[in-house]
């Protein structure tokens, strides 16, 4: 068996069958983990292809603003597909108020525009 980083379409397809918040956000990590040992390279490829709806808004755009902001790490444009993931009104997946907070202040500029508020501290915390 030859291993194979997860891509952003993988992510999707384990998104929708995994419908728990807390084991999403545990392959959203996993995801991040994965792409940070990736070769630099090669790194956009797992962005670039776009995923199946989850089903769930605001984890599409989730999807989104991290190939947004992680194509943003290498200086490239978003990929095509991310135009259209915007919420319409914010998403503050943090539960406590002293984390929405920090969210509001720390969120990176991708995740703003895709209307997800997540502090930039929870993502480097992956």
């Amino acid at each position: 068996m030859v291993y194979r980083p997860m891509t952003l379409v993988d992510l999707a397809a384990r998104l929708v069958v995994n419908i728990d918040d807390k084991i999403r956000w545990k392959l959203v990590w996993e995801f991040l983990e994965e792409y940070r040992w990736e070769a630099s390279g090669l790194q956009p490829s797992l962005l670039q292809s776009e995923p199946e709806s989850v089903g769930d808004e605001r984890w599409d755009a989730l999807l989104a603003a991290l190939a947004e902001h992680l194509a943003a790490k290498h200086d490239l444009a978003p990929p095509p597909w991310t135009a259209l993931r915007m919420l319409r009104r914010p998403w503050f997946p943090a539960e406590r108020a002293s984390q929405r907070a920090d969210a509001l202040v720390w969120a990176p500029v991708a995740f703003r525009k895709h209307g997800v508020y997540l502090s930039s501290k929870d993502l480097e915390a992956a």
